[in-house]
């Protein structure tokens, strides 16, 4: 359970990442308001997943899944230019992530 809701908070931590982007410094309501929601439940479940996960681990884990999907979303809403060699990098994240999962 604490790996399937450390998984989930990761997803909502990109959730706030592009929400904050879109909020324009928090001059946009909605986008403020979905970042503020979003943090808030992708902390809750960081906390959660750390009482069975090792802090260093857990915490790998979230920010990789984060950055691995802001990015991601950046690149596929054409946020940000899309290249052979970041697609590598970011596989990379996968790659690195996948690995603390298995050596837990």
């Amino acid at each position: 359970m604490a790996w399937t809701v450390l998984i989930l908070s990761g997803v909502l931590e990109a959730v706030w990442a592009t929400a904050l982007d879109r909020s324009q410094g928090f001059s946009r309501l909605w986008p403020s308001v979905v970042f503020a929601v979003a943090l808030a439940l992708s902390m809750a479940g960081l906390a959660y997943a750390l009482r069975e996960v090792p802090v260093g681990t857990g915490y790998a884990v979230w920010v990789g899944i984060g950055a691995v999907l802001t990015a991601g979303w950046a690149m596929a809403s054409g946020s940000e230019t899309v290249s052979p060699v970041k697609l590598l990098l970011l596989a990379g994240i996968v790659g690195c992530v996948a690995g603390l999962k298995l050596l837990h």
